[in-house]
């Protein structure tokens, strides 16, 4: 039975035998900017606006930013940009452990640097008294700081749903099962290279949609970012209650992408070896019908044989022996070495 290919271990990355893959220290720097990125607009564009009247900015701001930052760095990291993904990921069996662990800690990194480049330019403005006031207002809370005083419960289970979401879209969107990259599949396939250009710029936009529309839902409730690192770099820079409460929102999307990554690693195993399994058992059908009509062959050719028909009749006795001993060894289910083909036998003169 064949082993079935490994999966890759990030949907975004390229694959394909001349593509070579980042080294870890480039995926770690792709993963840092594109989470600094990602909260200067998640958390800038609020914090110079007024969140309650306008939120819909803010929002798809947020979104576009995901999906610029997937479209730029993706073929480099695999445009994680979230622990929650990355978390998902390793569930799902297709990041390592250890590289999982450097992910997460780039992440944070470059989230925190966003959020203190953000927290420096406030403090330089003189209509703002008071900076960590400021990033109160972009800080994900539950009860009294909850923009409907929503309750942790509600809050809880808000934030597991919609990183489950987001994972769930980010392992199911177009194109994962070719791969992502600048040269994503082999050469001499411009067709297919052709498709899976479209899958790239599919997928960003997919999960890009999908965090405009859950934060948009968030900061109804309470600035919920579904990103652990976005959660962290707000927390940090916001008032004393912002870092008392983050466990809330560092375990429970995390739940939420264990959950999703559970889920696709249950739906992909199977249909992997299942693939394997009927591709070999095809493969068996086909080497026991080319032994049996080898056989077939090489039995009549010997009957005619024997009515008169001479070297022309006995050449086609050789090659309905070697069909059959061919059947046999694809079939796998003969002797390690091939038995006297019955042609042998006639030119050694024991068959008439």
């Amino acid at each position: 039975m064949s082993t079935p290919a490994p999966v890759p271990h990030d949907f975004l990355l390229p694959r394909g035998p001349e593509t070579a893959r980042p080294g870890l220290l480039p995926r770690l720097g792709a993963e840092a900017f594109g989470t600094l990125f990602i909260v200067v607009a998640g958390l800038g564009v609020p914090l110079f606006t007024i969140p309650d009247s306008s939120p819909v900015p803010a929002a798809l701001a947020a979104g576009l930013a995901v999906t610029a930052a997937m479209l730029a760095f993706g073929h480099v990291s695999g445009g994680h940009f979230n622990p929650a993904i990355t978390a998902g990921h390793l569930v799902a069996g297709r990041i390592r452990a250890g590289a999982a662990a450097a992910y997460v800690g780039a992440q944070l990194v470059g989230g925190l640097a966003g959020a203190s480049a953000l927290f420096g330019i406030l403090r330089t403005l003189p209509g703002i008294a008071d900076s960590r006031t400021a990033f109160d207002t972009v800080t994900a809370g539950f009860g009294e700081h909850s923009i409907i005083q929503a309750p942790l419960a509600a809050v809880l289970l808000l934030e597991m749903l919609g990183a489950a979401i987001v994972v769930a879209v980010f392992l199911g969107a177009p194109g994962r099962e070719t791969g992502f990259g600048v040269d994503g599949g082999p050469a001499g396939q411009s067709g297919r290279d052709s498709r899976d250009r479209g899958s790239r710029s599919a997928a960003p936009v997919a999960v890009g949609l999908t965090f405009a529309v859950l934060l948009q839902l968030g900061q109804s409730v309470g600035n919920l970012p579904f990103n652990p690192a976005r959660a962290v770099a707000s927390a940090v820079f916001s008032s004393g209650w912002a870092v008392g409460q983050l466990w809330v929102f560092l375990a429970a999307p995390l739940l939420g992408a264990a959950t999703a990554g559970l889920v696709f690693r249950s739906f992909g195993a199977p249909a992997h070896a299942g693939a394997a399994a009927q591709a070999a058992g095809e493969s068996g059908e086909a080497g026991e019908a080319g032994g049996t009509g080898g056989t077939a062959e090489s039995a009549a050719t010997v009957e005619t044989n024997k009515t008169g028909q001479g070297a022309e009749t006995a050449a086609g006795a050789a090659v309905g022996g070697q069909g059959a001993h061919a059947g046999r060894g694809t079939h796998g289910s003969g002797p390690s070495e091939a038995q006297p083909s019955e042609a042998q036998e006639f030119f050694e003169g024991k068959r008439g």
